[in-house]
């Protein structure tokens, strides 16, 4: 696993955040190896991590730091399969709402904390953007990004190397 990802799991204490499973987010940090690990489409159901940092469009406070270990694992190669999941996950994070057991502690902003996090990794969702997952990435961008006219650009340019491909 490479080292941003690891230094990023190490930074948080998961068993002290709220998982969407009902318990604490102690195993996320497993979740997010094996995904790492998997190379196809299989091998990532058993590591998925949906009904964990979110429920039906749910956010818990494990989100948040989730976010960050997403965009550090973006930086560096991975399979298809996984770059597709990670970007997919990371829009469905930054789309999200709190989940009413967050808003019950008080935790009703979880939708702008995860924003926050990924304008942290804005370079990294432009790469996508133009290269990977665009799609996705340019809907990331409408969500995070303070500069409409750039999200604008990268549309029409994404629009432009589909017609080309």
């Amino acid at each position: 696993m490479a080292k941003a990802v690891q230094a990023e799991l190490d930074r948080f204490d998961w068993g002290r955040l709220r998982c969407a499973c009902g318990g604490s987010a102690e195993h996320v940090p497993d979740l997010f190896r094996r995904l790492l690990e998997a190379e196809t489409h299989d091998e990532l159901l058993g590591a998925d991590l949906e009904g964990h940092l979110i429920d039906r469009g749910g956010l818990f406070e494990a989100a948040v730091p989730g976010v960050g270990v997403i965009l550090a694992a973006l930086a560096e190669p991975l399979p298809d399969a996984v770059r597709e999941y990670l970007v997919t996950f990371l829009w469905h994070l930054v789309a999200g709402d709190a989940h009413p057991v967050e808003e019950a502690h008080g935790r009703t902003h979880l939708d702008r904390e995860c924003q926050l996090r990924a304008r942290e990794g804005l370079a990294l969702i432009l790469r996508e953007a133009v290269s990977g997952e665009r799609e996705t990435a340019i809907d990331i961008l409408e969500l995070v990004d303070l500069d409409s006219d750039r999200v604008d650009h990268y549309r029409r340019y994404a629009r432009k190397r589909k017609r080309r491909e």
